[in-house]
């Protein structure tokens, strides 16, 4: 199943499915991630085609749209609850720090 495959997202997979929120094209999402992180973020075609295939043959994200070279995608239903259980885990993570780095100014 592609939870298990993906228990937990990489800062790059986390960022390209949120650029997925909106059908783009390989090109577009390396400039979506980059704007979205701020420009912290950044992921080149070897990572970005090799993830867009992974997410694909597990049905997080599907093709819209291919002219030549260039194919389109968009994140799926499942891709956003995956997404959605990542930011609340991640939420989590920073909510359980909070507790003990900041528990001599509280």
């Amino acid at each position: 199943m592609a939870r298990e495959q993906f228990q937990t997202l990489t800062e790059p997979m986390y960022y390209i499915l949120m650029a997925l929120m909106k059908e783009c094209c390989g090109v577009d999402i390396m400039d979506r991630v980059e704007e979205i992180s701020g420009g912290r973020v950044r992921v080149g075609p070897g990572t970005l085609y090799a993830m867009l295939s992974k997410f694909e043959k597990n049905q997080i994200i599907r093709l819209t749209q291919e002219e030549g070279r260039r194919k389109s995608y968009i994140i799926t239903d499942e891709g956003i609850e995956m997404l959605k259980k990542e930011y609340e885990r991640l939420r989590t993570m920073v909510e359980d720090g909070k507790t003990f780095l900041m528990e001599d100014e509280l």
